[in-house]
């Protein structure tokens, strides 16, 4: 059975997946809208950018954003000298990791929904004398409901799992920043076998039916469309 640090990573990791997919959300929509439809000849610059982290190795990153933060970086720098405290090693500082390595698993969604409403939904309401910001929440979002379903489960999940950024950024700071990756390693290295089965089978049946949703409701919203 977990324990009560076990129970406290598993908090903490269900409090940064939510917390990082919202602020992903947030980021990414205008983001993807934007890349969505924007005729920029250097566009695959910023994408290939956003999907960086799907090649590149988590500690890598990782060790690029833990300097970065870090007290001598240039964010965690200006944050020290602001009268902050420093992110590197914080809760803060998983989170903001988080985003940067999650990142294409939202916006990616989310602009292949944008990019298949097409033009014409668009240019019909524009014949209504609908704003640009009218057209984006009352014709984009509702046609675009699926690929925010899929983001932010993507989003959300993805973090669930993380081990290597947040390794990097956060350390194993029990309650603070270790998160389940963290405990199940440190379970498995002590040879608690028990214990890491436990949480690793909590995440995968969480993984499971987080998926199972997705494409139980992207079939639902499929058969509904005329």
């Amino acid at each position: 059975m977990p324990d009560t640090a076990d129970l406290t990573a598993l908090a903490i990791t269900l409090k940064l997946a939510g917390i990082s997919t919202l602020i992903l959300l947030l980021l990414g929509t205008p983001l993807a809208w934007w890349m969505a439809r924007t005729r920029w000849r250097f566009r695959f610059l910023l994408e290939a950018v956003v999907a960086l982290p799907l090649v590149l190795p988590p500690t890598v990153l990782g060790f690029y954003l833990l300097v970065a933060l870090g007290p001598h970086g240039p964010i965690g720098g200006l944050v020290e000298t602001l009268g902050g405290r420093p992110l590197a090693f914080t809760f803060t500082g998983l989170v903001i990791g988080s985003v940067f390595y999650s990142m294409p698993f939202v916006v990616q969604p989310l602009q292949s929904a944008f990019t298949a409403i097409g033009q014409r939904p668009l240019e019909v309401a524009a014949t209504l004398r609908a704003s640009p910001l009218d057209r984006f929440f009352t014709v984009a979002v509702p046609l675009a409901r699926s690929g925010f379903l899929t983001a932010a489960v993507l989003g959300f999940a993805h973090t669930l799992g993380e081990f290597g950024v947040v390794l990097m950024i956060g350390g194993n700071i029990p309650g603070e920043t270790q998160v389940v990756s963290i405990a199940i390693y440190d379970h498995v290295e002590a040879l608690e076998y028990a214990r890491a089965h436990w949480l690793s089978g909590g995440l995968l049946l969480l993984s499971f039916l987080m998926l199972i949703t997705v494409y139980a409701l992207n079939r639902r919203f499929r058969l509904a469309q005329p």
